[in-house]
């Protein structure tokens, strides 16, 4: 049967967003998202925050797992836990909540004073239904999966019905509810609603409702001139019709992402009515160089292709947030510029827990990104061995550690456009920042001296520049050497080091450890070892 009503008005979505904003504005200690010229902060007590985070693996939110989860994160000196609740404990009998794993979960990271942000693992996790009640899932008719082109069932829930629909917001909003009650002291910074949704193994939802609201014309929110030149239509003039007649060989994962987004902003929606906290969608990512079909990728998420969807789709969400296990620095690069955009704040939610991702947290604060967490960061119930702990934990504990005491300065310098960063790309080679009336160029390799070796078999290098006045920089960095070089009203000029000093923040000050000179500075300028380090350099013009 054709799920009448399915789509709002532009005018809906719009007065319905505003009610939330307004809604949340009520209380001003709530965390919330604030931009600014195109750069954006999380608030959290009502300064700018860096999520310095980890993420437990998925079955780790139980009371038996904690010990393990906290431990890890103690260790990683993280200051956010991302941990899912699952819909299938809170509401095990239809309309009876179960809240004793919020409750655990508060109490926990009050204990070991770290935030949360808690993932909602409800209709959609990784594409499938599997954290759904039994009750759902004992009842495949009311709350179906996506029939298959081929008429096949697929392991993925339909977006198309109104049941799934009306209970995730039932039960998301009943959370909302409850954590609004006992959390005053704001320990829940955010809000991830659903885990990657979209399908695997299909395209979209062929059922006979989907074909259906397929067949319908494209709704006129996706119709506007700019929106379609985003999704690649060349000639918006008078585009109208059907979702084939419009988006061709799109036309597909374009339906899906637009299913998915209006299920989910409903679900958002409600949950805000409640409890107006940041929420977000994380994605499950396609190569973001080649501009691959969907049958290639978890079609119907915010992957890149369909962003500009999702936003006109899903208004109440807070930003969309990819999930990067990719390697090699171009796409990882790529992937962050294209989440890092003036209607979006860049917040990497998951990424694996290898040597080499560490380094992306500076490209995320240059980006003005409001945080960076690895996935599994509990080992999955396995003992923290001292294996484990040096392979995956240390190259993230050595950077929080060093940008912990500063995190509140760095969310500010970062809001206020003030960091640029490089890191080691695969080829080793130098690297040149624009600093206005300076250029700093970045050797990567060996001691962090001009062509030396690299150290490592990865590249793992990287360097934070924060201009804190005209001719005074604080640099943060490790495996690398910088150099710099007058330019603009400086060019011409001779200059020097007027001091180089060597330290650490503390209560938001710079504390001294020691002034760099002679060797540390002469031979082509600071260099930075194998831990990461914090310089503050300033330069005189003579």
């Amino acid at each position: 049967m054709l799920n009448k009503g399915r789509f709002l008005s532009v005018t809906t979505v719009f007065v319905a967003s505003l009610f939330i904003q307004s809604f949340g504005q009520n209380d001003a200690s709530i965390p919330k998202i604030i931009e600014k010229d195109g750069r954006h902060a999380l608030l959290v007590d009502g300064k700018p925050f860096f999520i310095l985070g980890a993420q437990a693996h998925n079955s780790s939110a139980w009371p038996g797992m904690l010990p393990h989860v906290f431990s890890a994160i103690n260790e990683m000196h993280a200051n956010t836990l991302e941990v899912p609740i699952y819909w299938e404990q809170i509401e095990p009998i239809a309309g009876k909540f179960d809240f004793s794993l919020i409750d655990t979960l508060l109490l926990q990271s009050r204990k070991h004073q770290v935030h949360a942000v808690l993932l909602w693992f409800a209709t959609w996790k990784n594409g499938s239904n599997h954290y759904m009640p039994e009750w759902m899932k004992n009842d495949a008719i009311k709350y179906p999966n996506i029939i298959g082109e081929n008429s096949g069932r697929v392991d993925s829930p339909s977006p198309n019905f109104n049941a799934t629909l009306e209970a995730d917001k039932k039960a998301f909003a009943a959370v909302m509810r409850y954590l609004k009650k006992v959390d005053k002291q704001h320990t829940v910074i955010m809000v991830q609603v659903e885990n990657e949704p979209g399908a695997w193994g299909s395209v979209r939802d062929f059922s006979d409702t989907a074909q259906l609201l397929f067949k319908q014309q494209v709704p006129k929110e996706l119709l506007e001139p700019n929106l379609l030149k985003q999704l690649n239509i060349s000639d918006s003039t008078n585009v109208t019709g059907n979702w084939q007649k419009v988006f061709g060989e799109r036309a597909d994962e374009y339906f899906q992402a637009w299913s998915v987004a209006r299920f989910i902003e409903q679900v958002t929606a409600a949950g805000k009515l409640e409890y107006a906290l940041p929420m977000y969608v994380n994605a499950a990512l396609r190569n973001p160089l080649t501009n691959p079909l969907a049958n290639t990728y978890e079609s119907g998420g915010p992957t890149d292709n369909v962003i500009p969807i999702w936003k006109v789709a899903a208004p109440s969400i807070d930003f969309l947030a990819p999930d990067i296990y990719e390697f090699g620095s171009e796409k990882i690069l790529k992937v962050m510029e294209l989440y890092a955009r003036k209607d979006n704040p860049l917040f990497v939610p998951e990424a694996s827990f290898t040597f080499d991702k560490a380094k992306y947290i500076y490209h995320a604060l240059a980006l003005s990104g409001i945080g960076f967490s690895p996935f599994g960061v509990d080992d999955n119930n396995q003992s923290l061995t001292k294996e484990y702990i040096l392979n995956h934990l240390t190259p993230f504990a050595q950077e929080y550690n060093i940008l912990s005491p500063m995190m509140r300065e760095l969310a500010q310098w970062s809001f206020d456009g003030k960091i640029k960063a490089v890191v080691e790309r695969e080829d080793n080679g130098e690297q040149k920042i624009d600093l206005g009336n300076w250029q700093a160029t970045i050797f990567f390799g060996g001691d962090g001296r001009a062509n030396a070796a690299p150290i490592h078999s990865k590249p793992m290098g990287k360097l934070m520049i924060i201009t804190l006045e005209e001719n005074k920089f604080l640099l943060i960095g490790s495996d690398c050497h910088i150099s710099f070089k007058p330019l603009g009203k400086n060019l011409g000029h001779e200059w020097q080091y007027g001091k180089v000093e060597e330290g650490t923040y503390d209560k938001g000050k710079f504390k001294l450890f020691r002034i760099q000179n002679g060797d540390e500075t002469d031979w082509g300028g600071p260099g930075f070892g194998t831990k990461p380090s914090v310089l503050q350099a300033t330069l005189i013009v003579r």
